[in-house]
């Protein structure tokens, strides 16, 4: 029989005031526990890869297994962000959940496709478009992403939709091309209309946040801008007001840069919409010189309770989280997704 040293007592509360008390065993992660509990988690890679079973430490104390890395940045996990499939309790303690209890009660599943359309959208940018195969079906809040099966391999890749659920079974894919990438490869070389693609989700818990009016702060970069869009269309398809949305979009070189022209016609759609675009480096007479972080200013005055949605590299998250939360966001209403590249 274990005892109380052995045991602690975690409170997990869900954003819409769902709270449930687990009893979370010496060495065993958080994560596992409230599975085991039946508490619809979300979560994916359970190794600490990706982000969908973010959470927030209100009380108490926990910290990532010793020696395990994770998505999160050092300053993300100083502000009490944390992985519950990394964590481990130490004592009792309290987390946050930025997604209501019903959320994870959408499970994944797997469906297969069929490539639409493969095209080239920018230097290093593909765009797929996929259709769900008849007899397949799943469905997804815009900002979360699916896994990617190669076709031909069983490499797996992971993208956020860039589409939303009103555009299914016609979704659409951002891909960077990577040199020596699997799936690089096989967009270049072999990718042909009526391929079958084999895919999974939903997963993640990046997405938008239904009903808020406070104004919307998104920075995106390379194909971080993917979930930006499924965002924007959501919220230009949503009856009644809507929130304004400042977009900063920013590459590494103006051949870097895509989907311009779908920009500017959201832009005549939805009048609450700025979109400001930055390249590192190379001239552009689109585009401002520098990152897409510094692109917003003191001169916005967004007021405490805008939300802000990162996508992009983890240099951009960390360097986004702190350049907001210093123009006075609260950090709890900043949302981010990471991706780094595969190498493979």
């Amino acid at each position: 029989m274990l005892t109380s040293a052995e045991v602690s007592e975690v409170t997990l509360t869900f954003a819409d005031g769902a709270e449930h008390v687990l009893a979370v065993e010496a060495g065993q992660n958080v994560l596992d526990a409230g599975l085991a509990a039946g508490l619809p988690l979300l979560h994916q890679c359970r190794s600490g890869s990706c982000s969908s079973c973010l959470a927030r430490l209100t009380s108490g104390h926990a910290e990532h297994r010793a020696g395990a890395s994770s998505s999160l940045t050092p300053s993300e996990k100083a502000e009490g962000l944390r992985l519950l499939c990394m964590t481990e309790a130490q004592g009792g303690c309290s987390f946050s959940l930025g997604y209501d209890s019903k959320v994870g009660e959408t499970k994944p599943v797997v469906a297969q496709s069929f490539v639409n359309a493969v095209e080239r959208v920018a230097a290093d940018v593909v765009r797929l478009e996929l259709e769900l195969a008849e007899g397949s079906w799943l469905t997804f809040r815009p900002g979360q992403f699916i896994n990617v099966t190669v076709p031909g391999t069983d490499v797996v890749r992971s993208y956020s939709m860039a589409t939303t659920p009103a555009d299914l079974p016609r979704i659409e894919l951002f891909i960077r091309l990577l040199p020596g990438g699997v799936m690089s490869d096989w967009l270049e070389n072999r990718a042909a209309v009526d391929d079958v693609v084999t895919i999974e989700g939903p997963f993640g818990a990046f997405f938008l946040k239904d009903k808020v009016k406070a104004p919307h702060v998104m920075i995106a970069g390379g194909t971080g801008l993917a979930p930006m869009l499924s965002m924007i269309d959501t919220i230009r398809a949503t009856p009644g007001k809507k929130p304004p949305v400042l977009l900063s979009f920013g590459c590494q070189t103006p051949e870097g840069l895509f989907a311009l022209d779908r920009l500017e016609l959201r832009g005549h759609w939805l009048p609450g919409l700025e979109t400001r675009l930055s390249v590192d480096r190379g001239a552009c007479e689109s585009a401002r010189t520098g990152n897409p972080v510094a692109a917003i200013t003191a001169d916005d005055t967004l007021p405490p309770d805008a939300v802000a949605y990162l996508c992009g590299p983890p240099g951009m998250i960390a360097a986004a989280r702190a350049h907001l939360e210093a123009l006075g966001l609260s950090s709890e209403n900043i949302f981010a997704e990471h991706f780094t590249a595969s190498g493979a």
